[in-house]
């Protein structure tokens, strides 16, 4: 690959600006932009208002910018059949097609998948009417697991500790407490372990390991609280060894591949898969059907290659044989949310400071606008990623604390424990 190539990527979080600053890194880049993209993405690409929901916009936004490469970062446009819909238009996509992006769409979807491909995960039952769910429920025991179905924002997960909790989230999911995501739901054994996210880039044959990581996905210190998109990551993270990293390919990522191509729906881009490495070995939790936002700020930062072949491989169908290079430093990323995530919370505060950053870390913008006199204002939930890199996760962790405190945000708040365990290791402990 020698030519330049105009690359649209769209979505407008903290994984996108992620990608758009690693992509804007290419010799291989023409024009970049990224649509909407947030208040910190215009600073390195064009940021067209272009609604990701409206395929013929994005087709024809394509064909008049020329556009080589469409990165598609969130999941609502591939459950939506984009990546297909680009394709038939003859616009190369990094992403799976909707069938494929069902592995994400729809939780009881990948729970059968497993089932057929004797795919290591909970054990479930799944359910689109309250009394069945019920009926069920009283057949097992706390703490179990209830999800709502379809797509809820990384908050359609219900951990119960006791069978009344259970109960009340199966009343929450089908009446409508998750929207259309909770038209059916499952319900899932509780897996004992440590999680760990696990990424590898597909061409629907092929899969190639990124670097390992791990996030937190509770909003308190401590992992309390109830889950969210995820409040900070670090990588690599130690306890993905190079056996369970092969256990994992054989025995999740290749028979999932497989299946997939032999449904029709071969998956390509990146598959997240959502681990929990318990004493039987790793079992799948979950599958995304792209970065994992924010495990991919921290794998954005560690990686040493250019991106953009890797990204066209995947939407070619020629992973076999790439090699990606990755810095040895670790990574960390801090959330910082609007006070009151994942509940209510307000939007239009003004953020301070971030000039006060190191300029050795990066703070990946996600619910920002940037005012016309170049005011940053919180426009979400999770608000800033400030990441950092160190030769340790305790140093990383250190670099990328002391860029939140140099931020001025009353309104906002961050955990502060992030890579707990990982800096316990690294300790010994």
């Amino acid at each position: 690959m020698s030519e330049k190539r105009n690359i649209l990527v769209l979505g407008t979080g903290g994984r996108e600006h992620a990608l758009v600053w690693k992509i804007a890194q290419s010799p291989l880049l023409g024009a970049l932009y990224c649509a909407p993209g947030n208040g910190g993405t215009a600073a390195l690409a064009e940021t067209p208002t272009l609604d990701m929901a409206d395929h013929e916009a994005v087709i024809a936004f394509c064909r008049d910018k020329a556009i080589d490469l469409v990165v598609i970062g969130p999941e609502a446009p591939l459950v939506a059949g984009l990546a297909d819909d680009l394709s038939a238009a003859g616009i190369a996509a990094f992403g799976p097609g909707k069938i494929a992006a069902q592995l994400e769409g729809s939780k009881g979807y990948t729970k059968d998948m497993c089932a057929e491909a004797d795919i290591p995960t909970a054990a479930y039952g799944r359910f689109d009417n309250a009394a069945e769910a019920l009926a069920y429920l009283d057949t097992q025991s706390a703490p179990i697991v209830v999800k709502a179905d379809g797509l809820a924002a990384g908050k359609g997960v219900i951990i119960a500790e006791d069978m009344q909790m259970a109960r009340d989230a199966v009343a929450d999911i089908f009446g409508g407490a998750f929207g259309d995501a909770g038209a059916e739901l499952v319900v899932e054994e509780f897996m004992t372990g440590e999680e760990a996210s696990f990424f590898v880039l597909c061409d629907g044959e092929n899969a190639l390991p990124l670097a390992t990581a791990q996030d937190h996905k509770r909003v308190g210190d401590g992992d309390t609280g109830p889950n969210t998109g995820g409040m900070g990551a670090y990588s690599p993270a130690s306890i993905m060894t190079p056996a369970l990293i092969e256990e994992t390919m054989q025995r999740i990522i290749e028979p999932t591949l497989a299946t997939m191509a032999k449904r029709g729906a071969p998956y390509r881009g990146v598959l997240y898969a959502g681990l929990m490495l318990t004493p039987e070995g790793p079992k799948l939790v979950e599958y995304n059907a792209r970065f994992g936002d924010p495990e991919c700020q921290v794998l954005m930062m560690r990686l040493k290659s250019d991106i953009v072949p890797a990204l066209q491989a995947a939407a070619d169908g020629s992973v076999k044989g790439l090699v990606l290079d990755w810095h040895d430093d670790a990574a960390m990323t801090v959330v910082m949310a609007a006070n009151g995530y994942p509940g209510a919370y307000e939007n239009g505060t003004v953020i301070g400071g971030l000039d006060a950053v190191d300029a050795a870390s990066m703070v990946f913008h996600a619910g920002t606008a940037q005012a016309e006199d170049g005011t940053i204002t919180a426009t979400g939930g999770r608000v800033l990623n400030v990441t950092a890199r160190g030769k340790t996760v305790a140093q990383a962790q250190a670099s990328a604390y002391a860029g939140v405190d140099a931020i001025d945000w009353p309104q906002g708040f961050c955990r502060r424990d992030i890579g707990y365990r990982e800096i316990a290791r690294e300790a010994g402990d």
